[in-house]
This record gives C-alpha cells, structure tokens and sequence, in this order.
C-alpha cells in the first residue's frame, strides 16, 4: 500500500510540474482555443451575477439595412455623409466617431462638402487603418523583430494625432513588444486635417473572437491610439498632450491610468448585445425623424452594420457583432476605467502548486467517497473563485492548467484506486469462495480490511467432522460408488456450513474441518459452529432414512469442536500452492475431541474453551435449544493437561439452555488418537 501510494503522489508530483511548466509557458495554442473559451461562458455568467444599468451617453448610428435600403446603395455619396454628420452635429454632441474608411477620393465637390462638415463639427474622430505585417501581432513575435522604431515619412496631420509624450518604464525595453505597422492608409487629406485620427488594427484570437484591442501601436518614430481612444480623450475634453503613452504599460489620460499589457493589448469588458448601447439608423437621422436633441452632451459612433459592407465580428457574445459596437464598448470601458485584466499567472501558479502537492498527499490516504468529495469540492471553490473574480473584481483567472492538474490527479488516483479495489476484489473472491458462503465473501469484498491473508493470531472456534465406519463403507461399495457417497454427504455438509457463515477448511479423507471467527471476525463463533454440528447431526439421520430406503449402506459421523487462540493465514509454497488455513495445539485438540465421540457413543462433543463462549448466552437466556452435558476431565494424546468435554444434544428451539458439569472430578488419559 505504501508503494502505491508513492507512485500515486509521483503521479500528482508530475502533473503539478507539467501544468506548472505550462501556466509559465501558456502556448497560445491552448491560451486561445481551449482557456478563451472558458472565459467567454464566464462572460455569460457575468452579466447573469450582475445588473446592467447603461449610462446612455453612447449612442451608435448605423448604416444598416434599412438605412441603405431606404437612402440607397453603399457607399454613399459624401454629399449625403456630410448631411448626416451636419444633423449629428447640429445637436453638439461630445464627440463624433467616424467608423468609416474614406482613404479615395470621391469627387472634389462631394469631398469638399464632407470636408466642411467635418470642419464645422471640431471634434470628429477618423477610423485610420494602420498595416501591421504578419505575425506583428504577437507579443512573442514582436519580441524577436528589431528593437529600432523606423524612420517614416507622413503628412503633418498625421503627426498630429501622435502620442507627444512617450515614457519609458525603468527596466522594460518596450520597443521590443510594441506591434508596428509598416504603412498606412490615410483618409484623404480635405477630410484628415480637420479630424483626429485613431488606428483601427485589431487582431482576433486563434478561434476567431475578438476579445482584445491594441491601444496604441508604433509607425515611424511615432506611437498612435486607437480610435476608441482618441474617441474618449475628445469626449472627456483631454488635450492631446495630455495623453501620455507609459510604453508597456498603460497610458495616462489626464489624470486617469489604464494599465496595458506589455504589446499595448487591453482586454475589452463587453456589455452583452441586449443590453448595449442606444442605436439609430442613419436614415432616421438624415431624414430628420429622430427626437429632437438626441445626441446633445452624447458620444456619437457612425459605423456600419449592413451585411454588404462586411465591417462585422464574432465577440463571446456573438458571431455577428459590428466593427462599431466593439469600438463602443472600448470607449465606455475607457470613459468608465472598466477594462477586465488577465491575470499575469502567479495566482494560477500558486494554486497549481499547492492544490497538487495537496492532493497528491492526501487522496492515497483517503477513501475513494471521501477523496472524490474532497477533489470535487476543491475544483468547485476555484471554478466559484474564478467566476466570482471576473464578475466583482475584472480579473480573469486561468482555468484550465489548474482544473485539469486537480481533476487529472483526482481521476489518475481514482482510476488506480479502481482498479486496486477491484484486483483486491477478485483476490479475495478467488481465496474465499471455496471456503465461505457468498454472503461471507461479499462482506469481504465490501470490507476488505477484514481479511487477514498474511498470518496473526485470532481467537476461533474449529469443527472436526468424520465419518464412522468409512472403511467398512469402502470395503462394501464400488470406488466410484464410495466416491458418489462422500460427494453427496460433503455437499450437504459444506451448503450446511456456508449456511452458518463457516469457513471450510479442507477435506480430510472422509473427513471435513471448518472453524468460524475467521476471516470475519464473530462474536457469536461458538454458537454458530454449535448449531450447525446440530444441524448437520439432523441432515445426517434424514440421509441415514434416505440411503436405508433404497437399500444402500447408511453411514454416521462424529464431530469434535474447540475454541482458542490460533494462527489464520494464507500457509503455503510461495507463488505456487496457497490455502487460508489455521494451524496451532487447538486445532489439534479439536481432532483429538472428534476422535473421541466413538469412545463415549456420541455425534458431538465440545471442549471446556468452547463451553466458556457459550456460558454467557445460556445464563441470560439468549442461547436456547441447546442441552450441554458434562462428561469428564480427559487428557488427549499430545497434551499434559486435562481438559473437561462435553456432549451436546439438541432442545426444543424456544427451551432454555441446560449446562451441567461432570459428576466426578477424575482425570481419563488417552494416549491414542
């Protein structure tokens, strides 16, 4: 058992290092299709632990179906991008967040027209796609391009939406995670320079989702925000020398800080679709059937959501989702500092830890109930720890390195502990079953550490059966009839055996030997093997009528019991030939009481040491039916002392028991068998 218990917390010492190893790694393999996954139905269950209540200050303006089939095709004319933004503007929203491309140009009048519009409104904001190449969005990758922010050319307004102040944190070399961009494509310039502008790069995950933005990232010498960035910085009333880039790790707007990661990434805290942001269609702007004042102190977002215009995708909330309503819900995380941050891993890896050590000790010493209860409820409090922290405290835990190092360890020791139950199961129902009853055997199986297969000393009651006359049987019959004889004799006496929960020992000749209070130990052993010598005393007169009725020889037997202190255990050669058996001087004893029914004319006689488990019982009166006669103090062959026997007889069931000692006190030496 200790050995499997080594190679059991060796299991758990091995999966603890494995998922250590991999909560430091974290390949984004698993970070993204695997544990991303389990953070979207946390995300679910988020919003199920806590109430909602938007604020209403954003308010997106969709170019949706019915705007474009009420206005017409897309894109539409600048002339009639600019109306719209006139009547937003009319209102004096906050800010105006343009989610749109114009980086061609259309014609110089519905150009110049979008251009004045943009002019007049002074705080709109332009989607610019910044181009980053392949691979650029990867921390790991970024980390392995060059450490030099290049040198490159670009127009003056351009440079005007640039972060002015970048800081270096001490000890970081944050150029090497920034993710540059290459090129640029640039609204044109009637538009650009009357309107900030904000990078839209984004990068999904693995499987797809978008659950992370990139605040700012590097093209040139320069570093430039977001677009939902630049959206909020307008909308608090922040100048742009107020927005202070911290490279690696956040950005300070006025007096606000939001932490990033080392690349700039953000993971975006959405609000589930029905429950977002207030939305209009733009041809309800434009042909001026909204209410009066709606955009008044607002934040406005113009975008698409039309399917022809394929600026959609998939969040963990859904799989159509577009472009514009991810970038609301990054401007309402800024504007309200509710960014969810993922945890760096230390938590993770201190629970993978101990969790493992923890169980790794503890389940070998546990039952397999007891140790599922404990495993269950360790993954239930961290399953509960992690849906609590993303929903009141916006930390985002990992599940999967810790719940599969715990539910690994749980199964591998379960399954181990199965299959041990169930080898140990088998053994002792090979060991037992030829010679106990089935009902004994299930209690062993049920209670294993019952059975004593190694030797020790127990106190048992053992019963010698022989029969009387065998050689003259032998003599009269065929061997295949004396062979039939014993057969249907022994299969009677073992069923009557089994039937009182002894143990058949072995087959003697013509003899059987069987002993009760072992394997299982029984308080009421000596009645037990009482009772059912009387039993098979009556089953043996019923064969007796039997065998005369159909002419054949009729045979009668002796039986001899003792009580005492013997060795039980699994005596045999090694790897070979192995039997459950007890040896000691009272077992002798009880063979030697056996050999001596023939002397005194009896079916039965009892040793003193048998009489004294049973005095008890027929003094209260809860042993009944039974007649115990004092016959005389006999010293058998092999012993120097005496011992009293005693002839038992059978009472009506409900009589009381009767015990009376010898009449005299003297002393018969047997020096035979």
């Amino acid at each position: 058992m200790k050995q499997v218990s080594l190679i059991l917390f060796l299991v758990a010492l091995l999966s603890t290092l494995t998922f250590s190893l991999l909560e430091v790694y974290d390949p984004a393999i698993i970070r993204d299709k695997i544990e991303a996954k389990t953070y979207d139905i946390r995300m679910s269950l988020l919003w199920k632990l806590k109430t909602y209540h938007p604020t209403g200050e954003i308010i997106i303006v969709y170019i949706d179906e019915k705007s474009i089939a009420d206005i017409g095709r897309w894109p539409w004319p600048r002339s009639i991008m600019a109306e719209l933004l006139n009547r937003i503007s009319s209102d004096r929203p906050r800010v105006i967040g343009i989610d749109i491309m114009f980086s061609e140009r259309q014609d110089a009048s519905n150009d110049a027209r979008l251009a004045r519009a943009i002019k007049d409104a002074g705080n709109v904001v332009l989607a610019t796609a910044f181009m980053v190449p392949t691979g650029g969005q990867d921390v790991r990758a970024a980390a392995n391009r060059s450490d030099s922010l290049p040198t490159v050319a670009g127009p003056d307004y351009l440079w005007d939406s640039a972060f002015m102040t970048v800081k270096t944190v001490s000890g970081i070399d944050w150029k090497r995670w920034v993710i540059k961009a290459d090129k640029v494509n640039l609204p044109i310039s009637d538009l650009a320079a009357h309107a900030y502008l904000g990078h839209v790069y984004s990068n999904p995950d693995l499987d797809g989702v978008m659950r992370w933005e990139y605040l700012y990232l590097n093209y040139g010498v320069d570093c430039y925000p977001h677009f939902a960035l630049q959206v909020a910085r307008v909308a608090k009333g922040i100048d742009i020398k107020d927005m202070v880039l911290f490279g690696a790790s956040g950005i300070r707007l006025g007096q606000q800080f939001i932490p990033t990661g080392l690349n700039g990434r953000t993971l975006i805290h959405y609000v589930p679709p029905g429950e977002g942001y207030r939305s209009i269609p733009a041809s309800d702007v434009i042909r001026g059937t909204r209410t009066p004042g709606l955009f008044t102190d607002k934040v406005v977002l113009l975008g698409t959501s039309a399917l022809a215009t394929y600026d959609v995708m998939v969040t963990p909330f859904s799989a159509n989702t577009p472009g514009v309503a991810i970038n609301a819900n990054v401007v309402d995380n800024i504007l309200h500092n509710s960014f969810l941050k993922k945890s760096p891993g230390v938590i993770e890896l201190s629970f993978i830890i101990i969790t493992g050590i923890f169980l790794g000790v503890l389940l070998p010493r546990l039952g397999a109930f007891v140790g599922s209860a404990v495993s269950i409820l360790v993954i239930a409090l961290y399953v509960a720890a992690g849906i609590y922290l993303l929903a009141y405290a916006g930390l985002w835990i990992n599940y999967t390195y810790p719940l599969t190092n715990m539910s690994l360890i749980f199964f591998s020791q379960t399954l181990v502990k199965f299959f041990l139950e169930e080898r140990r199961a088998r053994d002792i129902k090979r060991m037992f079953s030829r010679y106990v009853s089935p009902k004994i055997v299930e209690e062993l199986v049920n209670h294993p550490d019952e059975t004593s297969l190694g030797g020790r000393k127990r106190l048992i009651t053992v019963l010698f059966s022989d029969i009387a006359g065998f050689t003259n049987l032998s003599e009269n019959l065929s061997p295949e009839e004396v062979v039939s004889r014993l057969n249907e004799y022994f299969t009677e006496m073992v069923g009557l055996i089994f039937q009182y929960n002894g143990t058949l020992n072995k087959f003697i000749g013509d003899a059987l030997m069987a002993f009760w209070g072992a394997p299982l130990s029984q308080p009421d052993q000596a009645e037990l093997a009482v009772r059912c010598a009387l039993h098979m005393i009556t089953r043996i007169k019923e064969l007796q009528a039997k065998w005369h009725s159909e002419g054949k020889i009729t045979i009668d037997i002796g039986i001899g019991i003792n009580s005492g202190e013997v060795l039980v255990g699994n005596i045999g050669a090694e790897g070979m030939q192995m039997d459950y058996t007890i040896i000691g001087d009272d077992v002798n004893l009880g063979s030697r009481i056996e050999a001596l029914t023939r002397k005194y004319k009896t079916h039965m006689l009892i040793s003193e040491f048998t009489v004294q488990l049973l005095r008890e019982g027929i003094a209260n009166n809860t042993i009944k039916g039974i007649s115990l006669r004092g016959i005389e103090r006999v010293v058998v062959k092999g012993k120097k002392k005496p011992v009293t026997i005693y002839e038992v007889t059978s009472l009506d069931p409900q009589s009381p028991s009767t015990l009376t000692e010898p009449e005299e006190d003297r002393i018969v030496e047997y020096k035979e068998k």
